[in-house]
């Protein structure tokens, strides 16, 4: 749809430098995916296997809110890209293709433009993934971004947020907390904890604000062996408690159990009231799943098996009694919040 402030005068739509911009941007990206039709129509085909179906993630990225309006436009890019895939991986989906909206401000060039696709391919090239489509207009307001990925998973066989069933164990992949205080060290906070942290550290932990790894890897292993799954977008307390919700039960974890990154462990120890914040915090984009008893070896060995680390952080419980959080000696920790809110 052409944005109304592209218009020349007289009213018709500037639709050829659109065009253009796509053909010589975007359409290189989409020309190894058929359905894609060129980037030249309304809309693309997405061929499904028999026995298979498709599923759909759609996340938005704005200026100022989901990233520095000065990140390096690769970044970006890569950003908007992986937050997707980590939900298709929760599901236990197979990523091949995405569709991109871009709200573009005045100010942001070609050059900007360019260095956003170089990013895009990086990741197509990573993550064995192509552009299907999408849109591009100007606007005064921030930039904005919005994906639209598509997965599939056998007919059936997609891992919901509901499932989770009482006894079942509660997992998490990789370690939490590390974007949250990437974020603090991104937006030059200076808190008192990261004086504790080396120049790796604060790398390290930038590193994971500004790009996230979606574990594609393991959404074979989710599907194969969770009862539920969802990807830790806006905090694992706050995450877990809408999986709970969603099937009808309450969870208790163990706080200790939480897995933490080297730095973000000595940032702990500095501050010790820190671990709830990084528990409620963001950007996490690991996946939190529940698994059985009866098939946590299993899912355990299958997760090494492909390189991801999976810790057993608690267990869920048989009625919806909300989430219950304790410290390594079992006393219950007061939490102040949950997770981060977009509203």
């Amino acid at each position: 749809m052409a944005n109304p402030r592209d218009r020349q005068p007289g009213g018709k739509p500037s639709h050829s430098a659109e065009q253009q911009l796509i053909q010589d941007l975007f359409a290189p990206l989409a020309k190894d995916y058929a359905g894609a039709l060129g980037l030249r129509d309304d809309a693309a085909t997405v061929a499904v296997e028999g026995g298979h179906e498709l599923v759909v993630s759609k996340d938005m990225l704005v200026a100022g809110v989901h990233f520095f309006a000065d990140d390096p436009a690769d970044l970006v890019a890569r950003k908007a890209v992986r937050v997707n895939l980590s939900d298709l991986a929760a599901k236990g989906a197979r990523p091949t293709c995405y569709f991109l909206g871009i709200a573009l401000p005045r100010r942001v060039g070609h050059d900007w433009l360019e260095l956003f696709v170089a990013g895009l391919l990086q990741d197509q090239g990573q993550y064995s993934i192509d552009l299907a489509g999408g849109d591009t207009v100007r606007t005064d307001g921030p930039l904005t971004i919005s994906v639209t990925a598509m997965g599939d998973v056998p007919v059936d066989k997609a891992v919901r947020r509901a499932g989770a069933q009482g006894g079942d164990r509660v997992y998490v992949s990789g370690t939490i907390g590390d974007a949250v205080l990437g974020l603090a060290l991104a937006a030059n906070e200076k808190p008192s904890w990261a004086e504790s942290l080396d120049t790796d550290d604060v790398s390290f932990l930038k590193d994971r604000y500004h790009l996230p790894q979606p574990r594609t890897e393991l959404g074979p292993v989710v599907r194969d062996h969770a009862t539920a799954s969802m990807d830790v977008s806006d905090g694992l307390a706050g995450d877990l408690a809408l999986l709970c919700a969603a099937s009808g039960v309450g969870a208790e974890i163990v706080l200790a159990n939480v897995p933490l990154s080297r730095a973000a462990r000595a940032a702990c120890d500095c501050d010790r009231s820190l671990l709830r914040r990084l528990v409620s915090g963001g950007d996490d984009y690991e996946i939190l799943c529940t698994v059985s008893p009866d098939k946590c070896i299993q899912f355990e060995d299958a997760a090494a098996t492909v390189g991801v680390h999976v810790s057993r952080i608690g267990s869920i419980l048989d009625e919806q009694s909300g989430l219950s959080f304790f410290d390594e000696s079992g006393s219950v920790v007061e939490m102040t919040s949950l997770s981060y809110s977009h509203l």
